[in-house]
């Protein structure tokens, strides 16, 4: 496949959620034709009614048909299922086309993923997301893109209409690499902070006042901030789920163990958001675990 068709791509997407949803409306805007697949038939409808776009019935259908396949999923799980199931991508995928994941997926799965789209003659690139779906809708997110450089340079110029800020990070993986370890440091200060709030509240300090406190050294930080707005004020608009959380430390468990480390931490905080989703809090924000520290008892 010659550079030109990577000027204005066939771009496949699979996962109109709500970020991959506004992803696609972007490209929409933004003159891509697009080929799209979802279990859920209106965000599908959404975008055919927007023009040039079709539906595919399988991934393998989608693509056949694609210069560039996008994949805005839930877990490695979903990825490889679409990937390597009987109508899968890797049934599909046309040489020199490229597969992009922009969830968030264990680096193993994302590296072995690689090497059988490879085997094909086709490339890679992880790219995890962050900001928020209104970013999206912009072309505003942050991506951290991993992958080998060739491959990477040849999907730039549509990473370029869909982030603000897009970071190259090496070879495949270290994009969800990163990724992990990014949302283990966020989850981490968010769990620390709003079992800081509970503890304080059940010791008899004033939530505000520890806030004052707190905020007026290093600790500060937007984290701090959404758990404040929670705890102290019953503001929830931190737009990261409980269970989202709790996949996400699985992960980064997952990827120190494959490290041949153990991060005891991250135990912890993976402990407290599992036990708050078998509370069921999953679908709540993440800073809503204050509520299952206030009652918790030894």
């Amino acid at each position: 496949m010659g550079a030109p068709s990577m000027t204005k791509p066939v771009i496949g997407f699979i996962g109109l959620g709500l970020m991959g949803g506004n992803m696609v409306e972007n490209l929409q805007k933004k003159g891509f034709e697009l080929v799209v697949m979802d279990l859920n038939k209106d965000a599908v409808a959404a975008v055919l009614e927007r023009g040039n776009a079709k539906e595919a019935s399988t991934p393998k259908e989608l693509a056949a048909a694609s210069d560039i396949v996008m994949l805005c999923l839930t877990t490695s799980e979903v990825v490889e299922k679409v990937v390597y199931g009987d109508e899968g991508i890797l049934a599909g995928i046309k040489e020199g086309a490229v597969l992009i994941d922009f969830g968030t997926s264990i680096p193993a799965s994302t590296r072995k993923i690689g090497a059988d789209l490879a085997a094909k003659g086709a490339g890679m690139v992880d790219a995890p997301l962050g900001r928020t779906p209104a970013h999206a809708k912009d072309g505003l997110l942050n991506i951290m893109a991993a992958g080998d450089k060739e491959t990477f340079d040849k999907v730039r110029p549509v990473l370029d209409e869909q982030g603000e800020n897009v970071f190259y990070l090496g070879a495949l993986g270290a994009g969800h690499t990163t990724k992990l370890i990014n949302n283990f440091m966020g989850m981490t200060t968010v769990c620390t902070m709003s079992q800081a709030f509970a503890v304080a509240d059940r010791a008899g300090v004033d939530r505000q006042q520890l806030y004052d406190i707190m905020s007026t050294g290093p600790s500060n930080s937007p984290f701090m901030g959404f758990c404040k707005n929670y705890a102290v004020d019953g503001v929830s608009d931190l737009g990261f789920s409980i269970a989202n959380a709790n996949k996400d430390l699985g992960y980064f468990l997952k990827m120190a163990e494959d490290l041949g480390t153990r991060a005891e931490i991250a135990e912890g905080t993976s402990h407290n958001l599992q036990a708050a989703v078998d509370a069921g809090m999953g679908n709540g924000n993440v800073p809503e675990i204050f509520d299952y520290f206030l009652k918790l008892e030894k």
